[in-house]
């Protein structure tokens, strides 16, 4: 079974990015894209009231090139 992680903000999340040197490059609806110069980019869905779970955080770290493991160690 795998590890498990616990669930986030998308503000938590959103402040990791910016650590990392990923900018908001624009807003749709609830949904914040996010881009680093280098080209990666990742969407952050920012619905009010509710955390990210485990699932869209593996996306985000995919999208960007980490792990969770590695993704999280920036928080």
């Amino acid at each position: 079974m795998g590890k498990k992680y616990r669930v986030l903000k998308p503000s938590e999340v959103v402040a990791v990015l910016e650590k990392l040197g990923f900018q908001e490059i624009r807003q749709r609806g609830d949904h914040k894209q996010m881009r680093h110069p280098d080209g990666r980019g990742t969407t952050v869905p920012c619905h009010k009231g509710r955390d990210l779970s485990p699932i869209i955080l593996r996306q985000i770290a995919k999208d960007i090139g980490l792990t969770i493991d590695d993704l999280l160690s920036y928080r």
